[in-house]
């Protein structure tokens, strides 16, 4: 048997590098972790390199697993293992996932990359570190900083869990125009680990250096314990004293940043547009009312707003807008107090409704002159009343807005679709964001008013010589918001020598034009004999944003030959200048005994909605005939179709679906069980009598799945009876009947029961358990079971299932079989023997998706 799993977790800009053993205290040594960050000119090149050894007498495997920014693009991955290193290659992803499926059927070891977080996605790679061998890993990625409400950001999470001998951050800034202020924070600095930090700064360079020596490390002399757990954050900005901004240019390509400020601002005229449908309920809509409460005290005395709430109804707080006044601000605010959430979510008539608000407005001439009118939307599930198509949806609402206010999506949670918002805000102006579950809801949604709070310059074009600038990244502009940038690059002609730029752009007071002329020798002169450069960087530089504002123009590309062709494109600079995109993936091999392969790919927003039951056990499986490893997470599905790939049940060698998936509390191991019990038996699967749920199963004739659930809930008592054919629900001596031909919803003093067409059944309740049944339609029709929130169990919960949401843990097991990953899951002190398998994944949307899992079969 091989020895058991060790975690090196290592995340950066965000960072965290984990090795832990349960039998041998920091077998695997991390003795040396290094982050060399250099900021040339708002373009990041980020090296992380981290060296282990394994000081045990056997084998041991390390997972290497790297939090980035959501912004930045891989470049490059190798391991160099006892002296020999194995480079990542970047191919078409098409290309790539070809070659992990031919090693997946040959029984050979692969591993797989995607995951995503707030602000981070995760790189994950293990190998097998044999004793007294050494590794490094050494990943690099490149990102543009953006500037956000006046400052630009690099963020470190630091959490080793061990001691490092020899562990930096290293970050070296140059910016040509001038740092105007540097600043560092930590959530964990203590006046030891002060001393280990360092800033020189002069003009225009900086150089931050965090080197804690291991005693500065340690919670105190007694402990071999680490203080290096929390944020630390590197703020900055530029000066600015040219009105038509800065460019700076290095071999025949320039940028060109532009961030005017001390500015006018427009005058808004803004309609909050919120759900409050019964999915809303409890926390969410908490949250929502104390944001918009904060968000009200800040508009301007010359903006004017309005609201709307919307959930099967659409309400109007006013039928007009009204203008920010102390007296009418206090009105909304009582209003907002009195949102409850409640029924379905007709998004497309809230829309509508905001639209329309405006255009008789504008008519009425209530607004102002040269302002600027925008619609934020905010909600959390799928349109379940009303039109429901979201593609008719997104062509509603771009015929109503036709251009003339902005519309900015925000999806709160992962019930929504992000697609859909993402390409509704894109097709009118405006942007989407995700706001996520957590304690800080409201001060997301705060933030990102606060980004769209102050639009200072409308209709902003920039103007080059147009037969002197080649391949030009985007450079017309509908809104500034002040403390934000703009950046255009190109590529200029060998025979320019003056590249002249002029920006036309409206202020709220009058139309400005902006010229300047910049001296190409004079300009490339600026980046000679600096050690911060990297390569052709400003090159890098405008390949990086020209991919990134192609795949957005695909999102909202009317025609499909218009789509492909700007998809084909990106593709090829991906390729080109070694970029993991959405597009692309990196492979490296390690041409051994067990053939390792290793894919990583780039995930989008949209992939966060199918991985996020997943979560990070130890995604492990062994061939059936071999022996030998695969690591194994979905692949991303949100590339344009053109470039997706199909994988089928055979390449995956997925075996049957489990009769149940589920997390256990607290724990990252996912279980998969199987009942051997009797066809058509009905089965006790939870009851807590504390939270007031049940649940029974019924099996099917050849008990391979279930085909009948019965939920009773009982405050308020309703009973739902969930089958093949549909749902029935109870209550009050009444009965309804929810077929799975059509979506519908209905919230029972507080009790929300939803279902997506011919896909779920949800029932949820605030503070309480959220019960979800899939409808799986193929090959056979069953039904899949789970939970979430499941933290809101009982100690009383009993049951088939209800057993395993307290007190049960995963424990080694020393008499594994030879050749086989076996644990012991203990129960309430019972011990049953589990094994890694891969099972079909009921949970997700493609009938292709996988879950490593611990399996066991139970008798009930």
């Amino acid at each position: 048997m091989e020895g058991r799993a060790f975690v090196v977790l290592l995340v950066i800009a965000s960072l965290i590098v984990l090795a832990e053993n349960t039998d041998h205290k920091n077998a695997i040594e991390i003795y040396s972790l290094h982050v060399d960050s250099t900021v040339t000119s708002r373009f990041a090149h980020t090296v992380i390199t981290s060296r282990l050894v394994n000081k045990v007498n056997e084998s041991r495997e390390a997972i290497f697993e790297v939090e980035l920014p959501k912004t930045a693009f891989i470049t490059n991955f190798s391991m160099s293992i006892d002296g020999e290193t194995y480079p990542g290659t970047i191919k078409e992803k098409t290309s790539a996932q070809e070659q992990y499926d031919i090693a997946v059927s040959h029984g050979q070891s692969a591993g797989l990359v995607k995951t995503t977080g707030r602000k981070l996605e995760q790189f994950h790679v293990s190998v097998n570190v044999a004793s007294d061998s050494k590794v490094t890993f050494e990943l690099i990625y490149e990102e543009l900083l953006k500037r956000q409400l006046g400052k630009y950001e690099l963020l470190f999470k630091v959490r080793p869990k061990q001691l490092v001998k020899h562990f930096q951050i290293d970050v070296h800034i140059f910016e040509p125009q001038g740092i105007n202020f540097l600043e560092t924070d930590s959530t964990f600095m203590t006046n030891e680990l002060t001393e280990a930090l360092t800033k020189v700064q002069n003009e225009t360079k900086a150089h931050i250096l965090f080197k804690p020596t291991i005693g500065q490390q340690k919670k105190s002399p007694e402990l071999e314990e680490t203080l290096l757990d929390g944020d630390f954050i590197i703020r900055y900005d530029v000066k600015r004293s040219v009105s038509a901004g800065d460019i700076q240019i290095v071999n025949g390509y320039f940028v060109h940043y532009f961030a005017p400020s001390e500015m006018p601002t427009f005058p808004k005229n803004v309609i909050f547009v919120v759900d409050q449908s019964g999915s809303m309920s409890g926390r969410k809509i908490e949250q929502t009312r104390d944001a918009l409460l904060k968000i009200l005290e800040d508009l301007r005395p010359e903006d004017h707003f309005s609201l709307i709430t919307f959930n099967s109804l659409v309400t109007e707080w006013k039928n007009t807008l009204l203008q920010a006044t102390g007296q009418n601000v206090e009105s909304a605010k009582r209003y907002v107090k009195t949102v409850m959430a409640r029924g379905g979510t007709d998004i497309n008539n809230a829309l509508l409704t905001a639209a329309n608000t405006l255009d008789k407005a504008n008519y009425a001439e209530i607004l102002q002159a040269h302002s600027i009118s925008m619609i934020i939307l905010l909600t959390d599930g799928q349109p379940t009343v009303g039109v429901q198509d979201v593609e008719i949806i997104q062509q509603n609402i771009q015929k109503a807005i036709k251009g003339k206010y902005v519309l900015y999506c925000l999806g709160f949670g992962f019930d929504v679709s992000y697609k859909f918002l993402e390409k509704m805000a894109l097709d009118n102006g405006g942007i989407a964001r995700r706001i996520y579950e957590d304690s800080d809801s409201d001060l997301q949604l705060q933030g990102f008013y606060q980004e769209v709070a102050t639009p200072i310059l409308k209709d902003i074009e920039i103007q080059y010589p147009e037969n002197s600038i080649l391949e030009l990244t985007q450079n017309s502009f509908k809104l500034f918001f002040d403390g934000s940038e703009i950046v255009v690059a190109g590529r200029i002609d060998n025979e320019l020598d003056v590249l002249p730029v002029e920006i036309q752009a409206q202020s709220h007071t009058s139309n400005l034009i902006f010229k300047e002329e910049a001296n190409v020798r004079e300009k490339e002169k600026v980046f000679q004999h600096q050690k911060y450069i990297f390569g052709n960087f400003i090159e890098r530089l405008w390949a990086y944003l020209t991919i990134q504002q192609l795949l957005e123009k695909s999102i909202s590309a009317q025609e499909e030959q218009q789509k492909n062709l700007q998809v084909a494109r990106a593709l090829e600079l991906s390729m080109k200048y070694s970029f993991v995109t959405p597009l692309t993936s990196m492979v490296v091999t390690k041409p051994d005994d067990q053939q390792k392969l290793h894919l990583a790919n780039k995930p989008t927003e949209s992939d966060n909605e199918k991985s996020r039951f997943t979560g990070f056990s130890d995604y492990v499986h062994r061939a059936p005939k071999t022996g030998q490893r695969a690591i194994l997470f979905d692949t991303p599905e949100h590339s344009p179709d053109i470039f997706r790939t199909v994988q089928t049940t055979a390449q995956l060698l997925t075996n049957e679906y489990p009769h149940f998936l589920f997390q256990l509390p607290r724990q990252n191991d996912v279980i998969c069980l199987n009942i051997d019990g009797q066809p058509q038996a009905y089965i006790n699967l939870i009851s807590d009598p504390d939270k007031g749920v049940s649940v029974t199963g019924k099996l099917g004739r050849n008990r391979n799945h279930f085909v009948l659930f019965e939920i009773t809930n009982l405050d308020p008592h309703v009973q739902l009876r969930v089958s093949k054919e549909g749902t029935v629900l109870s209550y009050g001596g009444h009965t309804t009947k929810l077929p799975w031909t059509k979506s519908a919803s209905s919230t029972i003093q507080g009790l929300k029961i939803a279902v997506e067409k011919e896909r779920s059944l949800t029932m949820s309740a605030s503070d309480n358990i959220t019960i979800k049944i899939t409808f799986i339609k193929s090959p056979n029709r069953f039904l899949g079971l789970y939970f979430m929130d499941t933290d809101h169990f009982s100690d009383k919960a009993s049951g088939l299932l209800g057993q395993f949401y307290f007190d049960t843990h995963l424990e080694s097991n020393p008499g594994a079989s030879q050749g086989e990953d076996e644990r012991v899951l203990s129960v309430h002190g019972q011990k049953h023997r589990v094994t890694r398998k891969n099972k079909k994944d009921y949970r997700q949307e493609s009938a292709t998706g996988i879950i490593s899992c611990w399996s066991l079969h139970i008798t009930p």
